[in-house]
């Protein structure tokens, strides 16, 4: 039993102008043809590779790997091994996509700051929101996740808040007092170490510009210069702890 070319495209699920487009690259024979020299006489051998084809790109191959696989009864597995690793890859994209809504969906949740940080991003401006964006880009998950952690202790209230309400053009007192206050809990003696995602050195120097290019845009001068100060502060005490330890007893 023969059967034309619609027919054997409706047994096999596909169209037409899909069995003519695998005959036109390769991925099918051509059929003989009825004595008339018009008409084609599909056969089973064709039908079966028409379901192999439609089987093989169901399971995500190309059609460039299909025609690479041939008709052999044996797969070359790589070619399923690497399938099955874009897939797992797109379950875990499509895993974290739904995370995502699902936290969206929770009353308070906003789009502005990364999904874990909904819960705590209450008393954060828009300043401090932007930068949790960018962090969350630019450092490893687990880092993040110790940000929130400290941010839900709030152990910094105050500080943080004096932080935040610093006026642009606050005084050299208020500015040392206040570094002096933060310089604890940043640099060399903070409670958080942001490792970043960078595999290399151009990408982790990629991901310092960023953070640079943030801070400038996003806090005032006297802020920044409130963070320099604290940081300076912190480096010096953590250099001198060091060379007591150095010296011993």
């Amino acid at each position: 039993m023969t059967w034309s070319t619609r027919e054997v495209a409706e047994l096999s699920g596909t169209t037409v102008k899909t069995v003519r487009y695998y005959h036109q690259v390769g991925l099918l024979d051509e059929p003989d043809r009825e004595p008339n020299g018009y008409n084609k006489r599909y056969e089973v051998r064709h039908l079966t590779r028409l379901l192999q084809i439609k089987r093989l790109t169901g399971l995500g191959l190309s059609l460039a790997q299909v025609a690479e696989l041939g008709t052999a009864r044996a797969g070359r597995p790589s070619v399923f091994q690497e399938i099955g690793t874009e897939l797992e890859a797109t379950v875990e994209r499509i895993q974290g996509i739904r995370q995502e809504l699902a936290a969206l969906s929770r009353p308070g949740a906003t789009p502005d700051v990364p999904a874990t940080f909904h819960d705590v991003a209450r008393p954060l401006r828009d300043n401090d929101r932007a930068l949790l964006t960018i962090y969350a880009q630019l450092f490893s998950a687990e880092s993040m996740d110790t940000l929130r952690d400290l941010l839900a202790a709030n152990p910094h209230e105050g500080i943080d808040e004096a932080f935040r309400d610093l006026p642009a053009d606050a005084d050299e007192a208020t500015r040392q007092a206040l570094a002096e206050r933060m310089a604890p809990f940043v640099g060399a003696n903070g409670s958080v170490t942001l490792e970043p995602k960078a595999t290399t050195p151009r990408q982790a120097e990629a991901a310092r510009n960023a953070v640079d290019q943030a801070l400038q845009a996003l806090y005032s001068s006297a802020q920044l210069d409130v963070l320099r100060r604290a940081h300076e502060l912190s480096e010096a005490e953590a250099q001198v702890k060091a060379e007591v330890v150095a010296e011993g007893p």
